[in-house]
């Protein structure tokens, strides 16, 4: 189950490759990240990459509460803005 943080749920996709994941299991333990990790180990083909035209990283997207994507790669300031909008 994804982990929830003050009103949404954060859900990470690692694009790591076949060979790669005893050391993006070691960074999650180190980076302390509390919420769920998933990944094929498809690298850039992984499904979810594909799915949703992802082409760098880090890459983020809003949902809103019925799945629909609300917002797509805010950072700093406008990602603040948008999550008060959308937690009121």
């Amino acid at each position: 189950m994804a982990a929830r943080l003050e009103g949404f749920t954060v859900l990470s996709v690692s694009l790591d490759f076949d060979g790669q994941k005893a050391a993006w299991l070691k960074a999650i333990q180190q980076d302390q990240l509390p919420w769920t990790q998933v990944s094929d180990l498809k690298g850039w083909k992984d499904d979810a990459a594909v799915k949703y035209g992802i082409s760098s990283v880090p890459a983020n997207f809003l949902l809103d509460p019925q799945g629909k994507i609300v917002a797509v790669n805010l950072r700093g300031e406008a990602l603040q803005a948008r999550l008060g909008q959308l937690l009121q």
